[in-house]
């Protein structure tokens, strides 16, 4: 297994971004869980971020996608606002360890 992170390294409402073998990971917290995604916008292919490890908006409510404002829920990566309403965050499995180790599921 792949380590990517570990879970100190992603506080509550908030979420980094981490490179790995499946690509740059978006690794994010809500409600003491964690969620990863491949960090590609499906409107444009494109980072989701201008700013190095900026993916929440001003609320920390959704990821956001600073290229047009497109807004992602944490827990499931839909898209609920912007140019690609209805798509989603390409999912990255993990898994939790003891350890305080976020590893990339096989």
């Amino acid at each position: 297994m792949e380590l990517v992170c570990k879970t100190e390294q992603i506080n509550e409402r908030d979420a980094r971004s981490f490179d790995t073998t499946r690509g740059e990971v978006i690794v994010a917290q809500r409600d003491g869980q964690f969620y990863a995604y491949i960090n590609r916008c499906p409107h444009l292919g494109v980072s989701l971020e201008f700013q190095d490890q900026q993916f929440m908006d001003m609320d920390r409510e959704y990821l956001i996608c600073a290229n047009h404002g497109a807004l992602f829920q944490v827990d499931n990566g839909e898209c609920v606002f912007g140019p690609c309403k209805n798509q989603a965050l390409k999912p990255v499995m993990i898994e939790v360890h003891s350890d305080g180790g976020i590893y990339l599921k096989d």
